[in-house]
């Protein structure tokens, strides 16, 4: 076959919005997936990008070419989930159709990220991108921004930070304290952009959904999940609360001081909550009749982090002579050098048992 083209749908409208199970291969099976997803959504953009891909089809259909049309959808968690699913499509369209080249079809550039994975499989002969036409008044004006405000992925990135501003500048304003309306919208502003910086948005998403599916399912991960997290609240409430007694205290510890009081009161309840998470995949693994020497090596290597942690926060809040911690340094030393012997012993027992486990039977991936 001379050219193969290829119609991208990245975020996987076809599948969330039309029910389409990718790839779509043919024209007349993309013409019949372009229908479902407009039915489903007709202001959808990767509707006119599978019609512009049937167009240019048909145009080298004309020129003599042997040509195919196939629709490649990926994830709604753009990035490396969807584009190691789009690559997995292409591998097994290229292995069923052998093409010369493969020309590819897009609605705009966030698609077209996923051209150097395509590109490092097969030539890539041309890309077309299909926009769609607005005329330039006042009408289209409103129907673009109102389209921004419905995208979540635009809504949530640049509408999230504003709002925030504007809620602690009420809030502030209502209390009649306008002068801690700007710490508070700094404070709220930065933690939002380090949530979302470090990717732990993309993580609440992913506990949100094995919470739902373990729900759904019936398994004892659903209530152990709720157990951890009623204990990280209270390890962060706790952890708070004692480095908030230190900070009022009349010679000022420094802020790593506090950092290190909030990890000693607080960890041993952050350890308790992960190892309430990993036993209720234990129990569910263990009823579904699968073993995993992973999640039973998790519970030593979390009690003995949890162990180093503790002692070391420990000896160095007793080597701030002027904190009184309530532990002293000889003891605090002695605390340290036990803990670390315990932790290796821990680690060392952790492992051989899951050596053990992995020798009795096939390992299966953890869920």
């Amino acid at each position: 076959m001379d050219v193969l083209v290829l119609c991208i749908d990245r975020d996987n409208d076809l599948g969330r919005k039309g029910g389409v199970i990718s790839p779509v291969v043919g024209r007349q099976a993309n013409i019949d997936a372009a229908l479902k997803l407009g039915m489903a959504d007709p202001e959808d953009s990767d509707v006119n990008t599978i019609f512009g891909g049937i167009k240019v089809l048909d145009e080298l259909a004309l020129s003599g070419k042997t040509v195919e049309i196939a629709s490649l959808a990926g994830d709604l968690k753009v990035g490396l989930v969807s584009d190691s699913k789009l690559a997995a499509q292409l591998e097994m369209l290229l292995e069923s159709l052998h093409p010369d080249g493969v020309i590819v079809v897009s609605d705009g550039a966030e698609d077209e990220a996923i051209l150097p994975i395509i590109h490092s499989r097969v030539k890539v002969n041309g890309v077309r991108r299909v926009l769609i036409k607005q005329s330039p008044n006042l009408e289209s004006t409103y129907y673009l921004l109102k389209q921004v405000f419905n995208d979540p992925k635009i809504s949530h990135t640049f509408f999230v930070p504003p709002a925030l501003a504007l809620l602690m500048f009420a809030i502030f304003s209502l209390l009649g304290y306008p002068n801690g309306a700007v710490v508070a919208i700094t404070g709220a502003v930065g933690l939002y952009l380090l949530f979302r910086g470090l990717g732990l948005d993309d993580s609440m998403e992913e506990a949100k959904q094995t919470l739902r599916k373990s729900l759904y399912a019936g398994k004892i991960a659903f209530i152990t999940y709720i157990l951890a997290a009623m204990l990280v609240i209270i390890a962060t409430v706790r952890g708070f609360a004692y480095s908030w007694q230190y900070y009022h205290e009349p010679i000022s510890p420094g802020f790593f001081i506090l950092v290190m009081i909030y990890l000693n009161q607080s960890i041993w309840w952050y350890v308790v909550a992960a190892l309430c998470v990993d036993l209720g995949k234990i129990m569910d693994m263990y009823l579904e009749g699968i073993r995993d020497a992973r999640t039973i090596s998790y519970l030593f290597f979390l009690l003995a982090t949890g162990l180093i942690i503790w002692s070391a926060t420990g000896f160095i809040l007793a080597s701030n002579a002027d904190l009184k911690f309530g532990i002293g340094m000889v003891e605090s030393v002695q605390y340290l050098a036990i803990s670390a012997i315990v932790a290796i012993l821990i680690t060392v027992v952790g492992v051989n048992v899951s050596k053990r486990i992995a020798g009795e039977g096939p390992e299966q991936p953890a869920k």
